[in-house]
């Protein structure tokens, strides 16, 4: 009879949104044989800061079977159609990223293309206008979508905002309801195998000590296991996103707006997450165009209402781990890396790294084939957000300060550069592996930061269609729909209010 190799102990390093849901799952799909033990110190805290997600995390959310309008309720959440960008392209210029399509296809050509076109001849009005999730973002209205293919209310999607508090809270009950041990207190000492390196032990300052198979490193931007004990080495992309600071600050609440919004400043830019009981915002920035005092006055200036707390700082290297699994180490979440949020892909890395650590699940043998090829998809998703976050920067035309020259005329990845290339040539967007932004997202992005292509598709030159009045007819036909949605307040009064 074969041995028993299966992994029978698995130790989380780190509370917060990253540990809670990596509990949440693993307790939740290992069903038996495996005790999972989860370590945080309420003295330490977690950065908090994730407030906005994008649609997969309903998936997340889903696969543990959670109730949507009780999590929105318990969370104090709203709805997020989308990202709007003021003043990214240039002063007074304002786009959408929206989640969903823009209308649905007509024609072999692609409705971009139409659309250029007809808006190149003065037959069509500016992109936003085309989907439909715009179109209920700007009326302040929201609904879940239709299951009718053939309705223009199925051609949206949406995510939310939510105390990012509250959701581990809410994790943790879900997590500890179904055997997960908590462990409080601080870390005294990390013990080794002399031989392989691989982690054995964890010891308390409280003289606890925790042995485990498997290590979870959500331990946040320190990266306690991954790199303070297996030094396992930092790729900085400071040079292509510059900003290395951010303030954030909760407010009144102001307009529950079912959108985020992110407003470029001069040395960086403000975000804005409408939730039921306040408005969270935050300055992320560069401190080598702007000093700390003048950022927290620059956001403080800029609330819908009273600060319910002082501005609280946080300091970060943008870039990765050169590697997110390590010996018998997973790094996932901060610990694994950090990317602002200005696409608010915070917990959903978090979430696609569960999905990996879940798809490939080792056994005590820990074959290196299984962590080279989780690695080798890890690497490649965060380096296409990555491309996609410097394309707001890189396409910027702004010349009003020094952080957007530099901005400007910095050196790009090439993977992107390609990218760029195409678009502004063709109008071509090209998909990419493990690019979990789809071609509507880098459209609305190429043309929201008026990167106007050159030249449409050949193939228009052949097609004998009316562009410019289908998307006339979609206009209005988004509009209506939109009008007959109920507000975003009244929606979450009637489903999911919080207490």
């Amino acid at each position: 009879m074969a041995e028993d190799r299966r992994i029978r102990r698995v130790v989380i390093m780190g509370g917060g949104s990253a540990g809670w849901m990596t509990a949440a799952a693993l307790s939740h799909n290992l069903q038996r044989d495996c005790a999972i033990t989860l370590i945080e110190s309420e003295e330490i805290g977690t950065i908090g800061v994730g407030e906005a997600t994008i649609p997969p995390i309903q998936t997340f959310n889903q696969m543990l079977g959670l109730d949507e309008n009780d999590f929105v309720r318990r969370t104090k959440g709203t709805f997020k159609l989308g990202i709007q960008f003021v003043d990214w392209g240039k002063l007074g210029h304002t786009y959408f990223h929206p989640f969903g399509s823009y209308g649905r296809p007509f024609d072999l050509v692609q409705l971009q293309h139409h659309w250029q076109r007809a808006y190149a001849r003065g037959q069509a009005r500016g992109l936003d206008d085309y989907c439909m999730a715009w179109a209920a973002a700007r009326a302040n209205r929201f609904d879940r979508p239709a299951a009718d293919p053939r309705s223009v209310l199925s051609t949206f999607l949406y995510a939310y905002h939510f105390d990012a508090g509250l959701y581990a809270r809410y994790l943790r009950e879900f997590s500890e309801a179904r055997g997960v041990r908590r462990v409080e207190g601080k870390v005294r000492r990390v013990g080794q195998n002399a031989g392989s390196g691989f982690i054995e032990t964890i010891t308390m300052e409280s003289g606890v000590v925790v042995d485990g198979d498997l290590f979870i490193d959500c331990s946040g931007l320190r990266g306690l296991l991954i790199e303070g004990t297996l030094q396992t080495g930092y790729e900085d992309w400071t040079h292509w996103l510059p900003c290395n600071r951010a303030l954030a600050v909760p407010c009144e609440r102001g307009e529950l707006t079912p959108y985020t919004r992110s407003t470029a400043r001069a040395a960086g830019w403000q975000w804005r997450i409408p939730l039921q009981h306040r408005t969270g915002n935050g300055h992320v920035y560069s401190s080598e165009f702007i000093g700390d005092d003048e950022a927290a006055a620059v956001l403080l200036a800029n609330l819908d209402g009273k600060p319910l707390a002082d501005p609280r700082p946080i300091r970060f290297t943008t870039g990765r781990r050169k590697l997110f699994w390590n010996k018998n180490v997973i790094a996932i979440g901060l610990s694994s890396g950090f990317l602002e949020p200005l696409e608010s892909t915070s917990l959903h890395l978090i979430q696609a790294g569960i999905s990996k650590l879940l798809a490939y699940f080792p056994d005590r043998d820990f074959d290196p084939l299984v962590s080279q090829e989780f690695n080798r998809v890890a690497i490649n998703e965060v380096e296409r957000i990555r491309d996609f976050i410097i394309l707001h920067y890189c396409m910027t035309t702004r010349d009003d300060s020094p952080l957007w020259r530099y901005c400007a005329a910095m050196p790009i990845p090439e993977t992107l550069r390609y990218k760029i290339d195409h678009f502004r040539h063709y109008g071509r967007i090209l998909p990419g592996e493990m690019d979990i932004f789809g071609p509507a997202s880098w459209l609305a992005v190429h043309i929201g930061q008026l990167n106007l292509p050159l030249r449409n598709d050949p193939l228009m030159d052949y097609r004998d269609v009316d562009g410019a009045g289908y998307l006339e007819r979609l206009r209005q036909t988004l509009q209506s729909a939109a009008a007959g949605m109920p507000a975003h307040q009244a929606y979450i009064d009637k489903h999911c209010k919080a207490h």
